[in-house]
């Protein structure tokens, strides 16, 4: 088993940012990759970028050149540096787990003015 723990999320202004964290625990020689997906309301769950622990990142279009994926390894800590946030960035975002997936319990970051 594979615990994840999410902080940072949050209220922030548009063209705000915010950093998240997830820290992992538990049998985490399965981890490979992590990542973060956001689900808003009434949308589905989506990609919104991963990293392998060999450092290769991946973002969804929409996020690619204001969010930021990285690691540490020796922490096992994932973090999401978000800047310059929209409205529609606001939704709960969720720390996961590859090859086997594990959810973290989410974080609310909001986007209003």
């Amino acid at each position: 088993q594979v615990q994840l723990v999410e902080s940072g999320g949050g209220l922030v202004q548009p063209g705000g940012s915010l950093k998240l964290s997830c820290a992992a625990s538990g049998s985490i020689s399965s981890i490979n990759a992590m990542g973060w997906y956001r689900q808003a309301p009434g949308k589905q769950r989506e990609l919104v970028a991963t990293i392998t622990s060999g450092g290769n990142t991946n973002y969804a279009g929409d996020v690619k050149g204001r969010f930021t994926i990285s690691r540490d390894n020796a922490k096992n800590t994932v973090y999401l540096q978000m800047n310059s946030l929209k409205p529609e960035d606001t939704a709960v975002y969720y720390c996961m787990t590859l090859p086997r997936i594990y959810w973290g319990q989410g974080t609310q970051v909001t986007v209003s003015s």
